[in-house]
């Protein structure tokens, strides 16, 4: 499990090696290596947080030693799952309120605001720091409030679409900027990180080199650290419009995420871009869909919204790859063809020197010999084309069935619409204002149409995958199986798995629909793979069904 960290740390820092002078090739591709190996890197961190969490079972409740342990589980999901850290933020506060410690209480809420100010709750994080008297909070706190406040009006000032609101936050961040400057020293580690942003926003790019020198030297490889650093370090170089310097630390800054299980990352998915407008098609796309895996893995909006264009750019990134292989198969056939072609020349050539030459049998058998294998091949090639075929035809009937039920269903609610307006003024011209009252306070309504709605996909999923359930169950381990109720066609559960099989596996989307939380998805999912002859293939299975 940790082979591969060591072998990195070697490469790295390995005595008589000078950091820095590797190939950028080389170092890409023990990027490659660390994501084929990032579970490990995973694993290492659930470890880690087991323990803690195995301490934190038998620590008193509301004590300052469950709070100790909260805070070490808040740093280690900080960068691997938004929600959990704050969850053991909020309990940290729930503590601190108890134990009538105000120190405590602003600290976790600062740290609370912060990470929150990252992840795009920018509203709960400015209510937050705005109910932090700035008078009761203690001189060691100064530096987490004064950066607190910097950093969530930066951000919110950066992702406004209000201009003059961005100026106004901008200002404020500022300010706040000012403050901290001038209460740290060299020895404040926050000290050289703004020297750093400074010179770099200030163009002084070559003084800001200097100093990322000085904050690189002090961090590890694998640590959030040198992340963070590496990335800054790239950011210079884009300024000074050195692609590959850039590129090299944007990968040292994503092997370095990798390493230490860091989700909330942007180097990796930077660096993706770069590689796509560079025709890098196969890495870009290997990128760009391990990115975004570990961003909806981290569960935070921002960062959901901020991949955004991501989607777009894998989407540009497959078709351009489908379109690589279709010519590359073009190729292949053409040339197929004109070896076909040169084979029956030199086959009719040969049939007619038989009577002359017997020599040229053995040619002949030769000749037969490689047509043989052309046509193995023509065979492999028409085997895969099938395949294309059926998951297009797949994808159409897919497309077409969901559009004839999609049209089917607007024509359906319009038809309801008129008739309940028809309704409504009936009785508003007969003066039967209570009797609408009740019809409209009622939700047997909305539950009908609700059921309806499901009822048309469960006919239409299953007009696609007829024998969906059976295959489930076959899925499923014995005694395990799911058993319908005499009128339903698909249950809960059920429905679940196949909006999965449809391809939307992310579980926010698919409580949206089936209007339950996302932790229940996430019980329902869980629950699913429990029963499941294979757990950790079960999802991968169920896409497979036919």
């Amino acid at each position: 499990m940790y082979s591969v960290r060591i072998l990195f740390c070697f490469v790295f820092f390995a005595p008589g090696v000078v950091f820095g002078q590797y190939s950028l090739d080389s170092l890409m591709a023990r990027l490659d290596v660390a994501i084929e190996n990032h579970a490990n890197y995973s694993q290492q961190k659930e470890e880690r947080l087991q323990r803690l969490k195995a301490q934190l079972q038998h620590t008193p409740k509301n004590s300052l030693e469950e709070y100790t342990i909260n805070t070490e589980l808040y740093k280690e999901y900080r960068p691997y799952i938004c929600d959990s850290a704050i969850f053991y933020k909020n309990r940290n506060i729930e503590i601190a309120k108890h134990l009538n410690n105000t120190e405590l209480l602003h600290e976790s809420e600062l740290q609370l605001a912060f990470l929150m100010g990252s992840t795009g709750m920018y509203l709960e994080a400015v209510d937050l720091i705005i109910s932090i008297d700035r008078e009761k909070v203690p001189a060691r706190l100064l530096e987490e409030y004064y950066s607190t406040y910097k950093h969530v009006y930066s951000e919110l000032a950066f992702y406004t679409q209000n201009k003059q609101g961005a100026e106004k936050y901008w200002q404020i961040s500022s300010r706040y900027g000012d403050s901290l400057k001038a209460i740290l020293t060299p020895a404040d580690e926050l000290y050289y990180v703004g020297k750093e942003d400074e010179l770099r926003n200030s163009e002084r790019l070559e003084e800001a080199l200097k100093v990322n020198d000085t904050i690189l030297a002090k961090c590890t490889l694998g640590t959030r650290e040198f992340a963070i650093t590496s990335y800054n370090r790239s950011l210079t170089y884009r300024k000074l419009k050195d692609t590959e310097k850039e590129k090299y630390y944007l990968a040292l800054s994503a092997l370095s995420d990798i390493l230490s299980a860091t989700k909330d990352h942007a180097s990796l998915w930077m660096l993706a871009e770069i590689l796509y407008k560079e025709n890098d098609m196969e890495r870009a796309y290997n990128y760009i869909r391990f990115s975004w895996s570990e961003t909806v893995f981290y569960n935070a909006r921002l960062r959901s919204l901020q991949s955004a264009g991501i989607l777009s750019l894998i989407d540009l990134t497959y078709q351009a790859t489908i379109e690589k292989k279709n010519r590359q198969l073009k190729n292949y056939l053409l040339l197929s063809s004109i070896l076909g072609v040169l084979l029956t020349i030199a086959f009719f050539y040969i049939y007619s020197q038989m009577r002359r030459l017997s020599v040229t049998r053995k040619y002949l058998q030769e000749a037969n010999t490689n047509l043989q294998s052309l046509n193995n091949e023509l065979k492999q090639v028409n085997q895969q084309l099938q395949v294309v075929n059926v998951d297009l035809s797949e994808s159409n009937q897919i497309k077409e069935v969901y559009i004839g039920h999609f049209i089917k269903l607007c024509s359906t609610y319009i038809d309801k619409m008129d008739g309940f307006r028809r309704m409504v003024n009936k009785k508003l011209t007969a003066g039967q204002v209570s009797e609408l009252l009740v019809a409209t306070r009622s939700q047997t309504m909305m539950e009908n149409e609700i059921e309806e709605l499901y009822r048309n996909f469960d006919k239409a999923f299953l007009r696609i995958f007829p024998h969906f359930v059976e295959k489930v169950n076959m899925l499923l381990v014995d005694g395990e199986k799911i058993v319908l109720k005499n009128d339903e066609l698909l249950n809960a559960e059920l429905r679940i798995l196949a909006l999965i099989r449809l391809g939307i596996s992310n579980s926010s989307q698919i409580a949206d629909f089936l209007r339950y939380s996302v932790n229940t998805i996430y019980n329902y999912r869980a629950k699913a793979k429990s029963r499941a002859v294979s757990r950790d293939e079960f999802e991968d299975l169920l896409v497979l069904i036919r």
